[in-house]
Order: C-alpha cells, then structure tokens, then sequence
C-alpha cells in the first residue's frame, strides 16, 4: 500500500513557475514508477509526465515538454514536478501516481494522491 500525498498547488500569473512535490509513504517507493497527471474543469485527466522507481530517464507530454522536469528523491520518498513558463491552460487539479509497471495511461497506475489545486491567472 502506498499513500500520496501532493503539495505545492497554489495561484500563480502566467510566465511564472511553481513546484509540485508528492510524498509517499512506504518501504517501496524506489520499486514505483510515479507519474504526475492533471484534470482541468471539464476535461479528462491528462498524464503530465513519469520518471522510473530509479530516478532515470523521465518522460513529459508534449503540451508541457520543455517547460515541466520531474525528479525524485528516493531516501526522501518525493516526487517533484517542476513547472516553468506556466500559462493559464495548465490549470489544473494535479496528481501524483505511482505505478508497479510502466506507462502513461492512467489505469497503469495503482496509487493516487488527492490532487492539488494550480491555477494560472492571466
């Protein structure tokens, strides 16, 4: 079992940056792959981004490639999503995940946090 838990969501003006961590509990964190989502009003829940249990090579979606990066620190247990040039079509509810296997989709994901709150004032 795992428990996640987000942090970091808060109102920010376009062009500006925020960072998102997502703490885990448990002995295993390192086996999981996490992924950051996100679910804007009235819209499906769209995979953001997935970097591996070992901390390698990560994967974003192309609508925020180049301006979010996603680390982790496994001796922490966090999971970090860095947002950069945000504009106001990234908000957002964002999540944390963490999956056994690997993938975008979110049903590849066993785990979820309760999301956090982004929101990109023009």
């Amino acid at each position: 079992q795992v428990q996640l838990v987000e942090s970091g969501g808060v109102l920010v003006q376009a062009g500006g940056s925020l960072r998102l961590s997502c703490a885990a509990s448990g002995r295993t964190f390192s086996s999981y792959t996490m992924g950051w989502f996100r679910q804007a009003p009235g819209k499906e829940r769209e995979f953001v981004g997935r970097i591996p249990g070992s901390g390698g090579s990560t994967y974003v979606a192309d609508s925020v490639k180049g301006r979010f990066t996603i680390s982790r620190d496994n001796a922490k247990n966090t999971v970090d999503l860095q947002m950069n040039s945000l504009n106001p079509e990234d908000t957002a509810d964002y999540y944390c995940a963490a999956s056994r296997s690997y993938g975008s989709s979110a049903y590849r994901y066993d785990y979820w946090g309760q999301g956090t709150q982004v929101t990109v004032s023009s």
